[in-house]
């Protein structure tokens, strides 16, 4: 998973190298599990001494940790972008909403394995960095509720709507309907099923128009 951060010297290659272990730590982890999958392996898989794992993670768990903040944080930065770059080309609220759902098909396409890790923690809660999970998936959610509100303050959506359960709602739907894609019906094109969303999206499903 890419990092957008720029750093000189040490820190490049620090960076580098953090990066290398959440590559490692998300393949395996997605392979085998959390607890079958040992520091040693990661290791391995990263291409570094064990020792370099330590250096730049206090313990496996925190190196997870660490790997949910970076890949939620890299999914609600291509939201907020999707959600900017409208606005500056003066779209509506929905057409935000829109470009934010393909945002996110494009996330998740990109890194199968940390949406399917990501998805799988948000059912448990007896783990050690579940307040961490809690924290950065609000961050993602908080982008959609901002154009939401947005939307309601200038009258395109109806005051009436629920706008933490609404963004939480939309959030969700695109992480299940692209796992769905990934796993069952891979044959589809990103293209078809922003499509598919998007039809959804504007409540063109009923076949009124």
């Amino acid at each position: 998973m890419e990092s957008s951060s720029a750093a000189s010297g040490g820190s490049t290659r620090r960076e580098a190298t953090r990066q290398k272990l959440y590559e490692a730590a998300v393949t395996l982890i997605a392979e085998q599990g959390f607890s079958a999958t040992t520091v040693d392996e990661i290791a391995e898989r990263a291409g570094v001494a064990k020792g370099t794992v330590y250096y730049n993670f206090a313990s496996k768990s925190v190196l997870f940790e660490e790997l949910l903040r970076h890949g939620v944080g890299l999914l609600t930065a291509s939201l907020r972008e999707a959600a900017e770059r409208t606005a500056r080309a003066g779209g509506s609220k929905v057409d935000a909403l829109d470009a934010m759902v393909r945002a996110g098909l494009v996330f998740i396409d990109r890194y199968p394995s940390f949406t399917q890790l990501y998805v799988a923690e948000l059912w448990r809660t007896n783990r050690a960095w579940q307040s961490t999970l809690m924290v950065v998936r609000q961050q993602a959610v908080a982008v959609v509720e901002g154009v939401l509100r947005e939307g309601v303050d200038n009258g395109e959506f109806s005051e009436e709507i629920d706008v933490p359960l609404t963004a939480a709602a939309l959030v969700g739907m695109v992480l299940v309907a692209a796992l769905d894609w990934q796993s069952f019906q891979p044959e589809r094109s990103l293209d078809d099923v922003h499509a598919a969303l998007s039809r959804l999206l504007q409540g063109r499903v009923s076949g009124s128009r």
